[in-house]
């Protein structure tokens, strides 16, 4: 295997015919995916804008995130930068909601928690 110090947690699947295992930064990618298709989220915290990450790559999207699973259960906690007009607690909310179901869809696993820490404001300087 490529890197065997990745922490990896087993997916259980219907059948016998092998081990699927994922690695908690795929999980974190996930996400961030998730929490950056949100309206009013500006960019992940510590990361480029949505509009770089083509050119940079799909896995700085996990530096804004931390998981930690346990016994198949996942604890997200995301930094955001939330764009300046949009409401706070309905925006964290949305947030929650998405990365909650997209990680729970993606990975079979339960979702213990998503936290949210807004790091900054970002205006648009579109006119």
């Amino acid at each position: 295997m490529a890197n065997e110090s990745t922490h990896t947690s087993t997916i259980e699947l219907d059948g016998d015919i092998g081990e699927v295992k994922i690695a908690d930064e795929v999980i974190a990618i996930i996400a961030g995916l998730a929490a950056s298709e949100v309206k009013g989220v500006a960019s992940m915290a510590g990361n480029a804008t949505r509009d770089l990450i083509e050119k940079l790559g799909v896995r700085t999207l996990s530096k804004g995130v931390k998981v930690t699973v346990e016994d198949r259960k996942i604890l997200v906690d995301i930094n955001v930068n939330l764009r300046y007009g949009y409401n706070v607690p309905e925006t964290s909310s949305e947030i929650q909601e998405k990365v909650k179901t997209t990680v729970e869809t993606m990975t079979g696993m339960e979702v213990t928690g998503v936290n949210i820490k807004i790091v900054n404001v970002v205006m648009d300087n579109e006119k």
